[in-house]
């Protein structure tokens, strides 16, 4: 690849390389208070054209690396750095095998630490970007690491990737943060990444023990109710990418994390009444 950039986010490190310059310029901008790291990697992310002349002529950028998808539809180059996220994220579901991943997002204080977990719009990571106000340190958006022998989460603090109307709800609560570029016409609408805090970058070596674990439901009348360990169970075992690959070290993590957490599915109509609730079970 013409054009490298080298970073770390908690424990993983990262090698991204383009034939277009774009995506690194615009990843060294959202990236540039990480650590930057040219060492041997533990991915590497290509973003490379489907066909050579689709370099020069309505470029469409595909996503390879150490794993791929090798039926998956390219992108425009004007989501290039969609795609290298994308990118980040395939290597890391795919490939990790020194923590149990989970599809959820996290928020840690005083050293203890709520997984906000449920499906695609339960606005798990409106809530923790949003948390960051509120005194709370983001630990992770998109996956959570879940260290195999400790039971601690390891911080792994990626800018949040935000969607549609909640761009604009966490930008007006957060007036000060920094963000990357519109991307706009995605699958998945309009999606914009915010920079986490400094106190996230600062403590991306400081993990934190789990101690509530919360399922979010967004556009429903305030309520909560108490999620069994065995239900929980189920349902972390389906938000996780590498859950079945891990095996017995898998399943004693997770029998772990669900055993020694308070469990909460908390249903709300907006982003203060959630805050509150969360305020309340902590």
């Amino acid at each position: 690849m013409k054009h490298v950039f080298g970073v770390r986010v908690g424990p993983v490190t990262f090698r991204i390389g383009s034939v277009w310059r774009e995506p690194i310029t615009q990843l060294q901008i959202l990236y540039r208070d990480y650590p930057q790291d040219n060492r041997v990697p533990d991915f590497t992310v290509r973003l490379a054209p489907l066909r050579a002349w689709r370099r020069w002529i309505r470029p469409a950028v595909t996503i390879e690396g150490d794993f791929a998808i090798p039926d998956a539809a390219p992108l425009p180059l004007d989501q290039g750095l969609l795609a290298a996220e994308m990118g980040m994220n395939l290597q890391m579901a795919l490939g990790q095998r020194r923590f149990l991943l989970l599809h959820a997002a996290a928020v840690e204080r005083d050293g203890r630490a709520i997984v906000l977990t449920g499906e695609s719009g339960a606005g798990k990571s409106t809530l923790a970007a949003l948390l960051q106000g509120r005194g709370w340190r983001l630990m992770a958006d998109e996956f959570v690491l879940l260290d195999l022998a400790s039971g601690m989460i390891q911080p792994f603090p990626r800018p949040v990737s935000l969607k549609n109307d909640a761009i604009e709800v966490v930008a007006k609560s957060l007036r000060h943060s920094q963000w990357g570029p519109l991307i706009s016409g995605t699958p998945k609408g309009t999606i914009r990444h915010l920079v986490p805090q400094a106190n996230a970058l600062a403590g991306a070596e400081q993990p934190a023990r789990p101690i509530l674990l919360l399922f979010p439901r967004f556009g429903a009348a305030p309520d909560q109710r108490v999620v069994g360990a065995g239900e929980a169970f189920v349902r972390l075992t389906q938000a996780s990418t590498n859950y079945v690959g891990l095996g017995e070290r898998g399943f004693l993590a997770l029998t772990g994390l669900v055993s020694d957490v308070t469990r909460v599915a908390i249903d709300y109509p907006d982003a203060d009444t959630a805050a509150a609730m969360i305020e309340a079970l902590w």
